[in-house]
């Protein structure tokens, strides 16, 4: 055969080989599956790695991600049990487990799962009231979870989280919260500064009742310090054995001193000498006993 007529033939078989291969070969990447249907039927489903598939047999779907997705949904309208209106957006997390359920299960997947979600909303949050809204917010979050998790089992979906984004009371209920917050705010305040001015007075009591303890101390200690000088005087002045003379001149100047003072009435005594008599006395009671009154002692023992 003719070389010119076998060229195109084999350049034709060739492409039509490098088509067919194309048609029967799918790479697969991690973390997605293929569905594969032979004659408008599920046949199977391709995994991760080189696959291949009967070309004009077989059909295969688009690629369908298994990794966990995030759907954000836009604010809705939601009503409290005592009839106030928020907008309430929410946030899915979810991942597709069952690729054959997700393509069979349920017409438009994403869509069923945006209008699931508003309306499990509505019905959790029309239970609450606008304060356990506003603090329950874990709480709504699980029970949606549950719920939808439970509701999307046959279209292949897990759902894993599902989260509260933003909630919006009407404009005249928030500026009421922020009143309120303001009001407790300063109620703290007033408190704190309460309690600061309490604790310094009795900081100040007990540092004034120390201080009065502290002196009176220090005054006993000065009037036992005084006495102990003035017995201590006395017995010096015993123990120098005084003359009449110096007894009275010292007479004169305690009675001077008594003047001087502070004293409203003074007693004085009509003879003066008789503070002579006084020092006498004292000192004959203070001074030591001599060797012969001793002696004397002890003859009268014997």
């Amino acid at each position: 055969m003719n070389l010119e007529i076998l060229l195109p033939i084999i350049l034709v078989v060739g492409a039509a080989v490098a088509v067919i291969l194309a048609m029967s070969i799918r790479i697969v990447k991690q973390g997605t599956a293929i569905i594969v249907e032979r004659f408008g039927k599920y046949h199977r489903t391709l995994g991760t790695g080189l696959r291949f598939i009967v070309p004009f047999i077989d059909r295969a779907l688009p690629m369908i991600s298994l990794k966990e997705q995030v759907a954000d949904f836009k604010p809705q309208p939601v009503i409290t049990k005592d009839n106030v209106t928020m907008q309430i957006d929410s946030v899915v997390f979810f991942q597709i487990v069952d690729p054959k359920l997700y393509t069979y299960g349920i017409e438009r997947p994403m869509l069923a799962i945006e209008n699931l979600t508003a309306t499990t909303l509505r019905n959790i949050v029309g239970e609450l009231e606008l304060d356990e809204t506003l603090s329950s917010r874990d709480t709504v979050n699980t029970k949606m979870r549950e719920i939808i998790d439970t509701a999307t089992d046959p279209w292949g979906i897990k759902v894993n989280r599902v989260e509260l984004k933003n909630i919006l009371p009407p404009a005249a209920i928030q500026e009421s919260m922020e009143k309120q917050m303001r009001a407790e705010r300063e109620r703290r305040e007033n408190i704190l500064l309460a309690e600061g001015e309490k604790r310094s007075k009795i900081l100040v009591a007990e540092g004034e009742k120390e201080a009065e303890i502290l002196r009176a101390e220090a005054r006993k200690i000065a009037l036992l310090t005084e006495a102990e000088g003035q017995k201590c005087a006395i017995q010096k002045i015993m123990e120098a054995k005084p003359d009449a003379a110096y007894l009275t001149l010292q007479g004169y100047e305690a009675l001077k001193v008594m003047a001087d003072g502070e004293a409203t009435k003074i007693i004085v005594p009509n003879d003066l000498a008789n503070v002579a008599s006084l020092f006498t006395s004292i000192k004959e009671t203070l001074a030591p006993v001599t060797g012969t009154e001793k002696k004397t002692t002890k003859t009268k023992q014997k």
